[in-house]
């Protein structure tokens, strides 16, 4: 009865043993597709940065250019020169011969 049992016991243990190490496979795995996962997202976040910074430049690059136009406009703009387009509103043709054509 004594070998049964002991036989029994090593069976338990390598069943054990086994279902450990699949489980170990399956936690290894899971992580390094976890680790894939984060590894894309951030290849992708890289490029999507690198795309906004490029974005950035240009429109800095633009907002530059208009307001050295609108600094030139200042100098000519007859809107500009008069002290009573400050207290009333401009009437719209006043305005549209300020604007290019």
């Amino acid at each position: 009865a004594c070998v049964f049992q002991n036989n029994e016991e090593d069976d338990r243990k390598v069943r054990r043993r086994e279902k450990n190490r699949v489980a170990a496979q399956r936690s290894r795995k899971k992580q390094t597709q976890k680790a894939d996962k984060l590894h894309e997202e951030y290849e992708s976040l890289e490029q999507e940065n690198t795309s906004l910074k490029r974005e950035i430049g240009k429109l800095t690059d633009e907002m530059k250019h208009l307001s050295e136009v609108l600094k030139d406009h200042e100098k000519i703009c007859p809107l500009l020169h008069c002290t009573m387009n400050f207290v009333t509103v401009p009437r719209p043709d006043a305005l549209t011969s300020c604007l290019p054509r």
